[in-house]
């Protein structure tokens, strides 16, 4: 079997196979990806960029019917989240378009003495790598090809080896508007390397810079060779973000939240809410909410109409989350809810009395398993909160505005979300801390993350 194949997670089918890229194909697409730095991008004015971006955007959303079905195909994502993921991606396009000149624009610097001028101008670094994962496989790409291809980068973009045909669909739209505007044809080149060639490309001079979403440990091996290599990395890894409710006035609202929140892209997305630690006198009330709310969402077929609850993306992934659940039951955690797992049809789990012993208390479930926690105050709340090797998003439910910023305060994330769930917006800086990873996308931060400040003082 081809290391890029197409297997549909709903049938275990493989529907197409795509040949890895060999080391001279490799080499000339490095070739042509720095091509297009040097003959394009860093030559042409922002709005150049800025134009190829806008037909990229606009591409996504005339093909998004195509689009769509390719990573129900893929990863078993339902269809309409599917639609949702195609629209979002084609929103960040379209942010960089309208704000990237903006970001881009020369900043001036006071200075001192008073004599002469002196401002940062943000030019790009050259050719960037991406390596992306198969849980978004539009959304991840457009957060990091937008904005550094208007900064004046050009891209290498490796995809997940299960996302082949999605990444064929973007390269082809990425051609498409290339065309379309007159652009260089690889300001964009996908390809499809394995990972010893992706040590090879990293290792090239002509490679500036690296972006890795995916596991912890593919973000510690790709970070140790760009380390050997001085080569920037921007790491977006996994996580085990808490759910805090500390108080509510609706506390139906609160459970459907904290559902959506476990159950969105079938519980495979890493700053899914996945821990829910609930103060004492509403843990039984929720607990028992929660269960049922949650366990009503069973997989099924993610083309039909209504399901939000798809298969894991893979045999591979549902193995893996079907013995971390049995491990965690053996080692003494409570099964307040489970079911019977059909292939790759992973139904909702939830845990109670998970304890530090466990090796649950501090791995990532990847789908639809959720674990709750009893506290007896706001300061076990976030000592709970923080212990986990993980820091990428969090979440506060309280009526109380004063505690909802100071448990803001205390969490050791990159993301705190206040009463709100699902909030994620294309303005918004996306990144972790501790081994969920650094650097920031999305936003105005992500746009600073591999270009040169370059300062310029004249006399």
């Amino acid at each position: 079997m081809s290391h890029y194949a197409v297997i549909n997670p709903a049938s275990n089918e493989t529907v197409r196979e795509y040949p890895t890229a060999t080391d001279d194909q490799l080499t000339a697409d490095v070739a042509a990806a720095h091509a297009a730095y040097s003959d394009w991008s860093r030559k042409v004015p922002v709005t150049d960029r800025i134009a190829l971006i806008q037909k990229v955007a606009e591409l996504h959303t005339e093909r998004r019917d195509d689009l769509a079905a390719i990573i129900v195909r893929e990863m078993g994502k339902p269809l309409e989240q599917a639609y949702g993921e195609v629209d979002f991606a084609a929103a960040i396009y379209q942010y960089y378009v309208d704000n990237g000149e903006k970001f881009l624009a020369d900043e001036p610097i006071e200075l001192s003495d008073g004599t002469g001028s002196a401002f940062i101008r943000r030019v790009g670094l050259g050719v960037l790598l991406g390596i992306m994962p198969w849980n978004f496989p539009y959304y991840q790409v457009a957060r990091f090809a937008g904005p550094n291809i208007i900064a004046g980068n050009t891209i290498l973009l490796k995809h997940a080896p299960q996302c082949p045909e999605s990444a064929a669909a973007i390269a082809q739209i990425f051609d498409d508007a290339e065309a379309a505007v007159g652009a260089h044809d690889s300001a964009y080149v996908n390809i499809y390397a394995d990972n010893d060639q992706i040590a090879t490309i990293i290792a090239d001079p002509r490679v500036q810079g690296v972006s890795v979403t995916g596991s912890e440990r593919a973000g510690a091996a790709v970070a140790e060779i760009a380390g050997r290599n001085l080569k920037k990395v921007v790491l977006e890894l996994g996580g085990s973000d808490p759910f805090i409710l500390l108080s509510t006035d609706d506390l139906d609202a609160a459970v459907q939240d904290a559902v959506n929140a476990r159950i969105d892209n079938n519980g495979q997305s890493c700053n899914a809410a996945k821990r829910f630690i609930v103060i004492d006198d509403l843990y039984d009330a929720f607990a028992a909410k929660f269960t049922e709310v949650f366990t009503a969402s069973q997989p099924a077929d993610p083309l039909a109409d209504g399901t939000v609850l798809g298969p894991l993306s893979s045999s591979a992934a549902s193995e893996r989350l079907g013995e971390q659940l049995e491990r965690a039951i053996r080692q003494g955690a409570t099964v307040l809810a489970t079911g019977d797992r059909v292939d790759n049809f992973f139904p909702p789990a939830v845990l109670a009395d998970v304890t530090e012993s466990m090796d649950a208390y501090r791995e990532e479930f990847f789908g639809p398993v959720a674990a709750l926690y009893r506290v007896s105050s706001e300061e076990e709340a976030i000592q709970v909160a923080n212990d986990t090797p993980y820091g990428l998003g969090s979440y506060v439910y309280t009526t109380d505005p004063e505690q909802a910023i100071r448990v803001a305060d205390a969490m050791d994330a990159g993301m705190v979300w206040i009463n709100l769930v699902l909030g994620d917006s294309v303005e918004l800086p996306f990144g972790g801390v501790k081994r969920s990873g650094f650097g920031r996308e999305m936003g105005r931060f992500a746009i600073e993350e591999f270009v040169n400040k370059k300062l310029i003082r004249i006399a």
